[in-house]
């Protein structure tokens, strides 16, 4: 070790080509505290692939082309600087290199490939390989299993907010920020590689960040494949930016999840099975150009799904009424549920949100003519307890939205244009309720923007004609139960005045099963706590979701 040289801290840039890394090279260069390495890895690459450039005889013969050799006497040797600021290409991490490689500190900087793509170097043809994000992926999992999960920024954060960026960077990196990196003289650089002539023009331009265009270029769509199989991965990795800028990003925080398990969680989505985050649909799926899907909720009890039958029945006919063409099989759309609860492991205590919509269209518009391709299934599972509080009860008021009439809408389809019941859901959250009564054209109940409901008086169990309701499952199934249970049932209009003064409320659903109602528009029903006649309920309806309902197959039986 040569005098004054000292063993220093190796920090590794990892991206993709042509991702803003030697503009990030430039900015640590202007450090006091570190000196820089522009891809020392690049001549061992050339020489394990022989791929070809025009500067290729030359890099080979005036650089280190031992990639081991590299690693411990280039990137790892003595300096004179307290840090070495490595700029890798993730393509250059070839087969053979020592895992010493991977000690240091490292963070990986990604740009979308929309943008990669549109200014690809015209030295280098555009590649899947040269891209390199499936090996940008692989570097990052690997530090992640090593317990050093490294930083990710994006190009178009630098560009918008440089000194932002760095200061985030810097701190995950455990260094100071320094000022001067945020500017810099133009023109060639004696830290530049001999390729710069070549590839470093534009650069060798700028005295710092450049601000990005306001509107991008037009899309080369001669690569619109390798744009395909690269945004996937891109965006893998931005979901681990810590910031993150868009047209219409959102300023608020990560929400909490109401139950922290779905985190991770598998979703059927047409006919493959996708992670939380992946789980998406076309633009053009109807669901999205109009709310045209029906859909269904489904819940499962130790191992079994309750009154499956019933909801597929009735989604069938919600597809017949709304005209779909090529709707999946009952054995299909089974099959699917039961694959998706396997996988997921969800066999108790969990909730289905079960759509299915006309399908993806040629062209938007709002024809069904447009929709060639068939319908999409969606099955999406969640660790969902009741939604509601059924030990204590809940309270509800009266919205000023009316209940869509049959001759509307009929609500006997079971739909996903949601907007009647949102409008008044809004209300109920609006006045700090659970949620809403609606009544129909008349003033009459008809139910909840999320449930149906049923009121006792005088022994009396009561609940509306399924007129300008949904008659739901669950209701029908505690119709039943009322009368196996010897209580009186009547089925009726109902005023609201016979609400606020009932001496028991209930609403019937499958995401909340029974819910008690202690108050209605800020009338105390009953005594304020939940009636007998709810009890007995209560329990017969628990006593059957645990003797009745489908079998989940189970991976021990296939």
């Amino acid at each position: 070790m040569a005098e004054n040289e000292h063993q220093v801290e190796v920090i590794h840039s990892w991206s993709a080509t042509g991702s803003l890394s030697t503009t990030l090279m430039y900015s640590f260069a202007q450090r006091d505290d570190t000196e820089v390495l522009d891809e020392p890895l690049y001549a061992n690459f050339l020489r394990v692939t022989g791929i070809d450039r025009p500067y290729r005889e030359e890099l080979l013969s005036k650089t280190e082309s031992d990639g081991n050799k590299a690693v411990k006497d280039i990137i790892f040797g003595p300096g004179r600087k307290k840090y070495r600021f490595c700029k890798h290409l993730a393509k250059q991490r070839v087969e053979g290199l020592t895992n010493d490689l991977m000690k240091g500190k490292h963070f990986i900087l990604i740009q979308n490939p929309l943008d990669i793509l549109t200014s690809f170097d015209k030295v280098v043809p555009p590649s899947f390989f040269e891209l390199g994000f499936s090996l940008l992926v692989c570097i990052y999992n690997e530090l992640c299993e090593m317990g050093k999960p490294p930083p990710v920024i994006d190009a178009a954060e630098l560009q918008e907010d440089p000194e932002g960026t760095l200061r985030i960077l810097c701190d995950e990196l455990e260094i100071s920020f320094q000022p001067t990196m945020l500017k810099w003289e133009a023109g060639p650089k004696p830290i530049d590689g001999l390729w710069s002539t070549w590839c470093y023009k534009t650069v060798h331009q700028s005295t710092g960040f450049e601000p990005p265009r306001k509107y991008p270029k037009p899309f080369p769509f001669s690569l619109y494949e390798l744009l395909e199989q690269s945004l996937p991965l891109y965006n893998m990795l931005r979901r681990h930016v810590k910031r993150k800028s868009s047209l219409l990003s959102s300023p608020l925080p990560p929400p909490d999840l109401p139950v922290p398990a779905n985190e991770k969680l598998l979703a059927w989505v047409g006919d493959e099975m996708l992670t939380r985050e992946s789980a998406e649909v076309s633009v053009f799926d109807s669901v999205v150009q109009g709310g045209d899907s029906v859909w269904e909720g489904l819940r499962v009890y130790n191992g079994k799904i309750f009154k499956l039958e019933e909801h597929l029945d009735r989604l069938f006919d919600s597809a017949k009424a709304l005209a779909f063409e090529n709707v999946p099989t009952l054995d299909e759309l089974k099959e699917a549920i039961f694959t998706t609860l396997i996988r997921n492991g969800m066999f108790d205590n969990a909730h289905i949100r079960l759509s299915l919509t006309r399908g993806k269209k040629v062209t938007s518009g709002m024809s069904p003519a447009f929709n060639l391709y068939g319908c999409t299934l969606i099955v999406l599972p969640e660790w969902k307890p009741p939604v509601y509080d059924n030990t204590h009860g809940i309270v509800l008021v009266t919205a000023t939205i009316r209940r869509n009439s049959p001759n509307n809408l009929d609500s006997k389809i079971h739909h996903n244009n949601l907007l009647n019941n949102i409008l008044a859901k809004i209300e109920g959250n609006n006045a700090k309720a659970d949620d809403a009564i609606m009544l129909d054209k008349d003033g009459y109940v008809s139910e909840t923007n999320a449930t149906n409901i049923f009121i006792v008086k005088k022994g009396r169990v009561l609940t509306p004609h399924a007129d300008y309701c949904l008659p739901g499952i669950t209701r029908a199934t505690v119709m039943d139960l009322v009368v196996k249970e010897k209580f009186t049932l009547e089925e009726r209009r109902i005023s609201l005045s016979e609400v606020h003064t009932a001496d028991e409320i209930w609403t019937t659903g499958t995401m909340g099963e029974l819910s008690p109602v202690v108050k209605v528009d800020g009338r105390t029903i009953g005594n304020g706590e939940v009636g007998p006649v709810t009890k007995a309920l209560q329990a017969a309806y628990k006593k059957l979701t645990e003797e009745s309902g489908l079998p989940i197959p189970t991976y021990l039986e296939s």
